[in-house]
């Protein structure tokens, strides 16, 4: 091996975690949350904490508006005043009687109040949650929760009305785009109209997946182009996705499933992630109001099975098959 090429390898072995070297520090620096960040700016602000509840899908915010909380009140003793727990790895009910009371026990350095960070609370299970609300109780002089869900149906009612509940959406094409810009020109790396616009589909409103993406495809060659992003992503292109339906609804079944069969197998590409896809499509394939409805049906039905355990391939065809054989 060559000296280039052990630098090289040096080099990647110590490339840093982009999710991480880009996350926000402060809650200012948050992209696509805005009245999310002005409304806990102004409890920053007061130094006024509520216990809090964020809600929404993955790579939104939710996990780094809390940091940024604790790093503003905190300062550089932020890590001594926050407490992270991911509630799907430590979801009984002694995590809540040992962890969390020992922490909410402890003095805490001339500070009014700590921070107990729940990543996933929804999967704590019943007996935990009714743990949880007690401690809420128990502690609220000098402890405040922030629960972090992706469902907030999954919470009990009892600590629901104990917090002020943000629901962060799904991010805004964009925002994403617009930070794929900056990360871009911060690690010089060239990209394509298409290649972004690649990034900001396969991310479909999910940062994280989206700086993931832009990482991946920037070490497999010199510019990041809408081949490498899909590849990179087990994404299908749009145009895929629609000659596919487009070739089920003229009638041609045969040609559809080989699409399918394309995607499936040539591309590696999960039947659930094919689901979710075409579900993102339905409005622009040329279908009327009645026609887009059935489809939507047929889509819920299928995606059930498959999540219930049926067989990805053999739903997906039945799918193509009802939507080739609809008069």
């Amino acid at each position: 091996m060559s000296e280039a090429d052990t630098d090289s390898g040096s080099r990647a072995g110590r490339e840093e975690v982009w999710i991480e070297k880009y996350r926000p520090q402060t809650l200012d620096e948050i992209v696509g949350q805005e009245d999310i960040v002005e409304r806990l700016q102004s409890y920053v602000d007061r130094n006024d904490l509520s216990h809090f509840m964020f809600s929404g899908p993955a790579g939104i915010g939710k996990t780094t508006s809390a940091t940024a909380i604790a790093r503003e009140l905190y300062g550089d003793d932020w890590r001594d005043n926050f407490l992270e727990l991911n509630a799907s790895d430590e979801r009984g009910i002694d995590v809540v009687r040992d962890r969390i009371k020992n922490f909410a026990r402890t003095s805490f350095g001339g500070y009014e109040y700590r921070i107990i960070f729940l990543d996933e609370a929804d999967a704590l299970t019943s007996d935990a949650q009714g743990a949880l609300r007690r401690t809420m109780e128990q502690f609220s002089n000098n402890v405040r929760f922030i629960l972090s869900c992706n469902y907030s149906s999954q919470i009990i009612d009892p600590i629901q009305s104990r917090c002020a509940v943000f629901r962060f959406a799904p991010l805004s094409d964009e925002a994403v785009a617009e930070e794929m810009r900056h990360i871009a020109g911060e690690e010089g790396i060239e990209f394509t109209d298409d290649g972004l616009d690649a990034l900001v589909y396969a991310a479909d409103g999910d940062m994280r997946k989206a700086i993931n993406a832009l990482q991946a495809a920037s070490v497999t060659g010199d510019v990041v182009d809408e081949e490498a992003v899909y590849a990179l992503t087990s994404t299908a292109k749009p145009e895929e996705i629609k000659e596919m339906v487009d070739q089920a609804l003229a009638g041609d079944f045969t040609a559809a499933r080989s699409t399918l069969d394309r995607l499936l197998t040539e591309e590696g590409i999960a039947g659930g992630d094919v689901i979710d896809q075409l579900h993102r499509s339905v409005w622009e394939f040329d279908l009327d109001d009645e026609a887009a409805v059935r489809l939507l049906d047929r889509i819920g039905e299928t995606e059930y099975r498959i999540t219930t355990g049926a067989n990805e391939r053999i739903q997906l065809e039945a799918l193509l098959a009802s939507v080739a054989l609809d008069d």
